[in-house]
C-alpha cells in the first residue's frame, strides 16, 4: 500500500484545483441562483481532459484511472458540487459508450463528447422504477435495423440540454436479463422532454423527464448485446458511485475549511469559538470522517481499476459512507456558522443543498446497504 500520490497525480490534481478555483468558484453562486447550465465552463474543463477521464485516448479521452478520477472530482466539487456532478455523469455515459460500443459507434460519437461539443446523459430511473431498476418498463421493439422505443425516464440530469442519452430499455423478458442499452441522439423523432424540474440543489444542471414515443434508434447504437444492458448500467454505476462520493468529499472539505477559518475569527464570550473544547471536538470529528471517506473512496477506486472481485461491494460501501459523512460535515459546518451559515451571503447553504442528493442518486444509500449486506452474507 502506498498512500502517496505520484508526481503525475499531483500534477493533474493541481490542474483541477486551479481550474476549480479560477473558473468555477467565482461563478458557482450565480449558476445556482440563476439555474445556469455553464456550457462555456464545462467546455473549458473538457479542454483539460475532464470530459473523458477514463475513456481511451484513441477517441480523445484521457485514459486515466478511477483513482485519478476521484482526485479530480474532489477538487472540482470543492468549488461547485453541482457542476462537478454533471461532469461525472457525462463521464459515466461516455465510458459506457467507450467500453461497450462498437468501434464505428465509438469513433462517431466520442470525439465530440470528449470536447463537450456534445453532452451526454444516463437514463435508467423511471417514474415507477427508481431503486427497482431491474423492472423498468421503457420498451424497445426491434424492427429490422432499428428499435422502436417507447416509455419515459425520470429525473434525468442534463434532460433537454444533453445531445446524447444512454438509455436502459426492455428488449426481452421481465427482469434484468431482458434489458438492453441504446444511445439515443437528441434529434431523434419521437424523443421529447418534460418540464425542467425545480430542485433543492444541483441547480447548475437541468433535470427533466425524457420521453420516447415511437422513437426509432438504429441497432448499431446498441451497447453490447441484447440482454446485457442491466449489467452495463450497473458497471457504469460502480464508477459513478465513486465519483459522487468524491464530490461529497470535495464539498465537505471546502466547508470544513470555511468552518475552521470562521471559528478562528468569530468571538463569543470574549473568546474565539476555536478556543472552546466543544468546537475543537466537532472539528476533529469532521476531519476524521473526511479522511475516512477519502480512504474508502480511494481503496474502492483501486479495486475497480484492478477489476477486483469485491469491487462492487467496496464501491457501494464507500459511496454510502462518503455521501452520508459529507452531508454531516457540511451540516456541522453550517451549525458552526450559526445564522450566517443559513443565509446565501455565505456559501455553506449551497453546499448543503447540493450534497443532500448524493445520498439518493447513483443508488440510494439504503440500496448501498443492501448490496454490501448481500455480498457479506454470500461470502464463505
Amino acid at each position: 500500500m502506498d498512500f502517496e500520490l505520484s508526481e503525475e497525480q499531483e500534477a493533474f490534481r493541481d490542474v483541477a484545483r486551479g481550474f476549480a478555483r479560477d473558473e468555477m468558484a467565482p461563478h458557482a453562486a450565480d449558476w445556482d441562483a440563476g439555474c445556469v447550465f455553464p456550457v462555456e465552463a464545462l467546455r473549458k474543463a473538457a479542454a483539460l481532459g475532464f470530459a473523458g477521464i477514463y475513456v481511451k485516448d484513441d477517441v480523445g479521452g484521457s485514459g486515466l484511472s478511477r483513482l485519478d478520477a476521484a482526485l479530480i472530482f474532489e477538487e472540482l466539487s470543492a468549488a461547485c458540487p453541482s457542476t462537478a456532478a454533471y461532469i461525472s455523469i457525462h463521464n459515466m455515459a461516455a465510458w459506457m459508450i467507450d467500453r461497450f460500443g462498437g468501434d464505428a459507434l465509438r469513433r462517431r460519437i466520442l470525439p465530440k463528447l470528449m470536447t463537450m461539443e456534445h453532452f451526454a446523459s444516463y437514463c435508467l430511473t423511471e417514474p415507477g422504477h427508481g431503486s427497482d431498476a431491474a423492472n423498468l418498463r421503457t420498451s424497445a421493439e426491434r424492427r429490422g435495423d432499428h428499435y422502436v422505443l417507447n416509455g419515459q425516464k425520470a429525473f434525468i440530469s442534463g434532460g433537454g440540454a444533453s445531445d446524447l442519452y444512454v438509455v436502459m430499455c426492455r428488449t426481452g423478458a421481465p427482469g434484468p436479463k431482458g434489458i438492453s442499452t441504446l444511445v439515443v441522439p437528441k434529434d431523434t423523432p419521437g424523443l421529447s422532454f418534460g418540464k425542467k424540474e425545480v430542485k433543492l440543489g444541483w441547480n447548475s444542471q437541468p433535470t427533466a423527464a425524457v420521453i420516447f414515443e415511437n422513437a426509432e434508434v438504429p441497432v448499431e447504437n446498441r451497447l453490447g448485446e441484447e440482454g446485457e444492458g442491466f449489467r452495463i448500467a450497473m458497471m457504469g454505476l460502480d464508477g459513478g458511485r465513486l465519483n459522487i462520493g468524491a464530490c461529497s468529499i470535495g464539498g465537505a472539505r471546502a466547508c470544513l475549511e470555511m468552518a475552521r477559518d470562521y471559528v478562528r475569527e468569530r468571538r463569543q464570550f470574549d473568546r474565539p469559538l476555536a478556543d472552546f473544547q466543544a468546537t475543537q471536538f466537532k472539528l476533529a470529528d469532521m476531519a476524521t470522517e473526511l479522511e475516512a471517506s477519502r480512504l474508502l473512496i480511494h481503496q474502492a477506486a483501486a479495486k475497480l481499476d484492478a477489476a477486483a472481485p469485491d469491487a462492487t461491494k467496496h464501491c457501494a460501501l464507500a459511496k454510502r459512507f462518503a455521501t452520508d459523512a459529507g452531508f454531516r460535515i457540511v451540516n456541522e459546518a453550517l451549525q458552526l456558522h450559526g445564522g450566517y451559515g443559513y443565509i446565501r451571503e455565505y456559501p455553506i447553504e449551497r453546499y448543503l443543498r447540493d450534497l443532500r442528493v448524493h445520498q439518493i442518486l447513483e443508488g440510494t444509500n439504503e440500496i448501498m446497504r443492501m448490496i454490501v449486506a448481500r455480498k457479506l452474507l454470500a461470502e464463505a
